[in-house]
């Protein structure tokens, strides 16, 4: 897979010639909704021809395996498809092998070292019986490389039949399902949620769901709440014991505990509890997380971060998700969402206090729209990536990208002469993402929020990762 960044004048034809692939390929794997119409700075995710498939409407496995050379099998183990009959237009598949041309004075010691694979391997699959009896010109097939294995954990609000559906389309790329969210009452209790249909979606996919509990209530977290519950400790394990009938009853396989602007005094209260937790719920097999604010000290001030204290978190719980997001959030002003060189710092100091093999680093899925001058108490409107890139073909604006904080953006006047800046995530912004994860040594990503069309997305991560699934 290749990024390939639209310049002006281009067109879908003379990108495919340039890649020497499909071009309806590329229409499949970015969802575009008019080929006929791209933008200066758009990027597109380009299959490779042979060693990529994206999938047709009509299409089955088997067909698409026998274009690959491999069995049905082999090529649904490798891309992580638990149903080889739920398969979806657009989805990107992988081949297990990479076809290779024999070169002249080519040896098969050669070629294994050319791709880190063991020669044995090589003479395994492709049934070679003498290694030196190969020929210029004969193809054999080399193991795809190794990618490193992460962990991939995905919130989403929506507990519908469309949100059940992108579960079932996207759940293969998930180790996670977190659906979002249960809430605590002040008497231990918890709300209700109807997640039925998208944990079947998630069993469906190989997709372990993590209970989410929250001090939300009425659309805001509530920080009485929170209080009421961490200076009680009657009250925690009637709580502990309501989730944990709940999880049970439901077939989660964790808890992950979303507690946001908790007292400072409560910092201590909220460790214990969540001790307490951990000590009930590993005997069953639960894991236990959390979601913390993006802090880049130990005692960095504000009610959204004193109580998170990241030194206790990473010594108590499984892993923690830390929320490296919503700088530029819906009421403040026109910024990147996840500037990378802000997400460093958090990460620089994360990783002096909690195991890297337990932080997870919170991406986004989403962009936003403000209307500028921006105006204090004034509100950003979110999109998708992929409307994003619509609203610039729409008003003939070029895409730029700012290289500090790796992130596209662009601005425009509307129909009633209001001017407009967005800021979103393409194909390049996430791959410095996932470089980042690879470079810190990160347990794996975490994202807010499924529901957002960002179809670039997936085929990007599956190029830089095997995804495990538990």
């Amino acid at each position: 897979m290749q990024i390939h960044t639209v310049e002006s004048g281009d067109t879908l034809w003379r990108i495919a010639q340039l890649y020497f692939t499909d071009i309806n390929q590329i229409i499949l794997a970015n969802q575009l909704e008019n080929p006929n119409t791209l933008v200066a700075g758009q990027v597109l995710v380009i299959p490779e021809t042979g060693q990529e498939y994206v999938v047709q409407p009509g299409d089955n496995l088997w067909v698409i395996a026998q274009g690959f050379g491999v069995t049905v099998g082999e090529l649904a183990a490798f891309n992580n498809i638990t149903n080889p009959a739920l398969i979806y237009a657009g989805q990107m598949l992988f081949s297990p092998y990479i076809p290779h041309a024999i070169q002249p004075g080519e040896t098969l010691w050669a070629i294994a070292n050319q791709y880190g694979v063991a020669i044995n391997e090589l003479i395994r699959i492709n049934n070679i019986l003498n290694p030196s009896m190969i020929y210029a010109g004969q193809i054999i097939r080399v193991p795809n490389s190794d990618k490193p294995v992460t962990e991939v954990n995905a919130y989403t609000t929506q507990m519908d039949e469309q949100g059940r559906q992108e579960v079932l389309r996207l759940g293969r790329n998930f180790t996670y399902l977190t659906p979002f969210t249960y809430s605590i009452r002040a008497d231990g209790s918890i709300t209700e949620l109807g997640d039925s249909a998208i944990l079947e979606a998630a069993r469906a996919t190989n997709v372990s769901p993590l209970l989410v509990l929250t001090n939300f209530v009425e659309g805001s977290f509530n920080s009485d709440l929170a209080a009421a519950v961490l200076r009680n400790a009657d009250l925690q394990e009637t709580l502990i014991t309501n989730l944990l009938n709940t999880m049970r009853q439901k077939g989660y396989s964790g808890v992950n505990f979303d507690f946001e602007y908790v007292y400072p005094e409560d910092r201590e209260n909220y460790n214990n509890f969540l001790r307490r937790v951990v000590a009930r719920f590993h005997p069953e097999g639960f894991s236990v997380s959390t979601a913390l604010a993006p802090k880049i000290t130990g005692d960095q001030q504000g009610l959204l971060y004193e109580a998170h204290d990241y030194q206790a978190h990473g010594e108590i719980v499984d892993f923690v998700v830390i929320m490296t997001y919503e700088w530029g959030w819906a009421g403040g002003r026109p910024w990147a969402i996840a500037p990378i060189n802000e997400v460093r710092k958090v990460l620089d100091y994360a990783v002096t206090v909690i195991p890297r093999n337990k932080i997870m680093m919170g991406v986004p899925l989403y962009g936003r729209d403000w209307n500028i001058p921006w105006e204090e108490g004034t509100f950003a409107r979110t999109v998708s990536p992929q409307e994003a890139v619509n609203l610039a073909a729409r008003y003939g604006v070029a895409i730029q990208y700012d290289e500090t904080y790796q992130s596209p953006f662009f601005r425009y006047t509307d129909e009633n002469g209001q001017r407009h800046e967005v800021w979103f995530e393409d194909a390049r912004s996430m791959q410095v993402k996932y470089d980042t994860v690879k470079e810190y040594g990160l347990r794996g990503s975490s994202y807010w929020v499924l529901g957002s069309p960002f179809p670039q997305n997936w085929p990007v991560l599956q190029d830089n990762f095997t995804i495990r699934k538990l």
